[in-house]
């Protein structure tokens, strides 16, 4: 049966939301509305989210107007245990009758798993779809991610915000629901101060138009956010400026605006002085302002606000930001020039007084083992290891400043500032804020060599101690976020092509922990973590499983060198002749593993070579071990592999011509020593027998 469309609005009115929940509760309204619409068999072409302070929506484009009617069958028992040898029916066949609620004469008979069975066949009639709004609804609201509801007036009922109205539209005709206490009707409501009346949708199409006009309200959330930022870059255009705009403070003001006006705003030049980074946060966090560049990238006294009304007297909107501005500007100064009164190795011992981690100590305690480990490691990849143990010793004393005390996301960066202050090496001052780089997801790595130091130092520290004390990341538990830390050292020891000997590192760093009493084998654990975020990496980047495998199997502790190898076997994965190479190491592996041990020797006696094929292939293993052998051990993993590929013929027609498993024994293991020598060969790189489909 064919059904009626009709396009379905549904609003939500509400106090304020949530700014930096609201394009995430908005995006989950709108999927479980149209995922449970779904559910009831009812259809529709499109939707379309809608979300500003006040309201979320949805729009629904041509959706069914019933649900299509649905045959459902029940099977019951086969047909041969239906009915006794005389044809009546047994009580198995009365008991599904009764269930169904008809005799066993109106039963009909089907196939099902090649068996003869009664059934049961019966229409469901589709119901209007305004008849399951409301428990669609309902449902839809339950589930939203919301970590904490709240209750309103007298009523039991709880949601993110008190909510004032409902709008359901189907079609032209109001649909009559009820959540929230809150029955539904055809009115929306504009702008909260500039038209602050209740507006009359007549379809759901006009939706959007008429909260624009009359009702000055952009209900399109990226409608409004792209007008924002043109906005916004017009105010920067009139001043021959740059304005910084990044995308989580836009996404912020969006959601705290329905109808956005720019307008700028001017501060005290003198508070310049402070560190851009300082005076950025406080104007994103405090006012959620948009600060601006000159030609050469460097501030200039001048922010751009956003506000939600256009005022008729735009310059008391513009002064009431710059008043509220200073004060927050004035702190900042405060707090540099107070800082820089004291230097940050006076501030050394009181991070005696900074816990850490309760069975971890202090973080004076951590600094300690991270300016040793540090200086071992510049050892290791030809760093100055007194820098390193300096740029580590300080790494934590910006945390006891006042400005990190007030914003905590400058950690590092403000001790970048106070090391140049008191004098500190250059290369000392960059580590302090390179220290925790990567900072996030594909976050850039320390661009100087003692600060990737600290920073492999800082976080091996860490790893090692939480693994240390058995509080390892545990499904999605990660407070000390391990993983995060352990791709950001495998990330830094590659792009920063650093040669280091991780499983050793490691090695070193739990003896820092000495009187601690680290669990047994933390190295061994902390190490195939490590290697255990190698093969996220990977995947993540579409490299077969089976090519990490072949690579993983031989746990090499350097990643930079693990690196290089997956690059070699994942190029060789895609020549001609790697399917059949990978199929004969994995041929020659089952050979080699039914030997008793010591049985196979390392050599071959060429007296013993019978057949033209071996003499063939021994041949050419022994050219190939004096040409590839240079190479493998110049990390040349994949030039290697690319000789290696030019045995596949010799491979071949050895497995084609000679018994390997002789009768004569001498044969036999000169046959297998033959082997041995081939897959030594390949495994200089990997275990490519991994590539080979099972």
């Amino acid at each position: 049966m064919s059904t009626n469309k009709h396009d379905l609005l549904i609003e939500l009115g509400t106090e304020e939301l949530p700014p930096k929940a609201l394009p995430k509760l908005s995006a989950a309204f709108e999927k479980l509305l149209t995922d449970k619409l779904r559910e009831q068999q009812l259809d529709f072409t499109s939707s379309k989210a809608f979300a500003t302070p006040r309201r979320l929506a949805v729009l629904i484009k041509a959706l069914d107007e019933q649900q299509q009617d649905q045959e459902n069958t029940r099977f019951g028992p086969a047909v041969q245990a239906a009915f006794a040898d005389d044809g009546k029916p047994t009580p198995a066949a009365m008991g599904f009758a009764k269930s169904c609620g008809v005799e066993v004469e109106d039963l009909s008979r089907a196939e099902k798993d090649g068996v003869e069975k009664l059934c049961y066949q019966k229409t469901q009639k589709g119901q209007p779809t305004t008849a399951l709004l409301e428990n669609i609804l309902v449902e839809a609201l339950a589930q939203l991610p919301i970590p904490k509801r709240m209750r309103w007036g007298s009523s039991r009922a709880e949601f993110v915000r008190p909510v004032h109205w409902l709008l359901v539209l189907f079609g032209d005709k109001p649909v009559a629901v009820s959540v929230f206490d809150i029955k539904s009707g055809a009115t929306t409501m504009g702008h909260r101060f500039m038209h602050n009346e209740a507006i009359t949708i007549s379809k759901p199409d006009d939706y959007e138009s008429a909260l624009e006009d009359p009702g000055k309200v952009i209900a399109d959330f990226g409608k409004r956010r792209e007008q924002i930022r043109e906005l916004v870059e017009a105010e920067g255009s009139k001043l021959s400026a740059t304005p910084m705009i990044d995308d989580d403070l836009l996404n912020e003001v969006t959601a705290l605006v329905e109808y956005p006006v720019a307008l700028t705003g001017d501060f005290d030049p003198r508070f310049l002085e402070v560190p851009p980074e300082a005076l950025i946060l406080t104007m994103k966090s405090h006012q959620k302002c948009f600060c601006l560049t000159d030609e050469k990238g460097e501030l200039i006294p001048k922010f751009v606000a956003v506000s939600n009304l256009l005022s008729k007297d735009p310059q008391q909107v513009v002064e009431g930001n710059e008043r509220v501005i200073r004060p927050r500007l004035a702190d900042a100064s405060f707090f540099f020039e107070t800082d820089k009164n004291k230097t940050l190795e006076s501030r050394c011992p009181d991070l005696e007084k900074l816990k850490f981690q309760d069975k971890l100590g202090s973080v004076g305690a951590k600094s300690a083992r991270v300016a040793r480990l540090a200086s071992w490691i510049a050892e290791q990849v030809g760093g100055d290891s007194q820098l390193a143990a300096r740029a580590a010793k300080l790494g934590k004393c910006d945390l006891l400043t006042n400005m990190v005390g007030e914003f905590a996301e400058l950690q590092g960066l403000m001790g970048y500032y106070y090391a140049l202050n008191d004098g500190e090496p250059e290369a000392v001052a960059i580590a302090l804020n390179e220290q925790y780089q990567p900072r996030f997801a594909g976050a850039p790595v320390p661009e100087t060599l003692n600060g990737a130091i600290v920073a492999l130092a800082d976080k091996l520290d860490t790893t090692v101690g939480m693994f240390g004390i058995n509080q390892p990341p545990t499904g999605s538990k990660d407070p000390f976020a391990l993983r995060r830390s352990a791709l950001g050292i495998l990330r830094i020891l590659i792009e920063k092509e650093l040669d280091l000997d991780l499983q050793a590192s490691i090695a070193y760093s739990a003896e820092g922990f000495a009187g601690l009493n680290l669990a047994e084998k933390t190295s061994e654990s902390v190490f195939d973590f490590m290697l255990d975020r190698f093969k996220a990496w990977y995947a993540d980047e579409g490299i077969a499983s089976g090519v990490f495998q072949s690579v993983f199997v031989l746990k090499p502790t350097r990643p930079l060198d693990f690196h290089r190898r997956i690059q070699a076997v994942n190029s060789f994965a895609s020549l001609d002749e790697a399917a059949a190479l990978a199929a004969a190491n994995k041929r020659v592996s089952n050979l080699l593993a039914k030997q008793e041990a010591g049985s196979v020797s390392a050599n071959v006696d060429e007296s013993l070579l019978t057949d033209a094929a071996e003499k063939s292939l021994f041949s050419e293993v022994k050219d190939c071990e004096l040409e590839v052998g240079p190479l493998f051990e110049a990390g040349n993993y994949k030039e290697g592999l690319q000789q290696l590929a030019k045995l596949k013929d010799s491979v071949d027609s050895f497995f084609d011509d000679v018994l390997v498993m002789a009768e004569d024994e001498q044969l036999k293991l000169n046959r297998l020593a033959l082997l041995s020598r081939l897959r030594k060969l390949f495994l200089a790189t990997a275990d490519i027998s991994h590539l080979h489909a099972n």
